[in-house]
Order: structure tokens, then sequence, then C-alpha cells
């Protein structure tokens, strides 16, 4: 039997949209949701973003502010840039 290594805490967020859109193989899957039952800060970051996730899907981009839509949009060109 081949035992998986532990998903690390940063592994768990760089993997989280995948999980959350049912992304993830079956094998990656198991590894996030055992490491969600004995992280108690990314269980609940799960929560925060799917919560999150909820109030989004209500928002336009009408309903964003210019100057808060080209903000969040630099802070995401900054993110993709430094990965």
């Amino acid at each position: 039997m081949i035992v998986e290594p532990e998903l690390s805490c940063r592994e768990l967020v760089e993997l989280v949209t995948d999980y959350l859109e049912g992304g993830l193989s079956r094998r990656e899957r198991v590894r996030f949701e055992s490491h969600l039952a004995g992280c108690e800060g990314c269980t609940a970051y799960i929560e925060q973003m799917r919560a999150g996730i909820a109030a989004a899907g209500t928002l336009t981009e009408e309903d964003l502010d210019p100057a808060a839509r080209d903000a969040l949009l630099a802070v995401f060109r900054d993110w993709r840039q430094n990965r």
C-alpha cells in the first residue's frame, strides 16, 4: 500500500479552487479532505471561501465601483506575475 504524503496548509490553499469546483482527482480530494479533518484553520478558510463565493455570486460587474474593479484587476495581474 502506498501512503500519500500529508497535504500542507500551503498546498491546500493552492488547490482550493479546484476542490470547490470539483476538479481534483479522487486521490487529491482524499488528501485535501484528510487535511481538512485535522486542521481547524484550513476548515475555517474553506468556509470563508464558500461564503465569499456565495456572496460574490450575487454581484454583477455593474455593482462594482470602477476604482474597486481596477484595484481587483491590478491585484490579480500582480499575483499572476509573481507566481
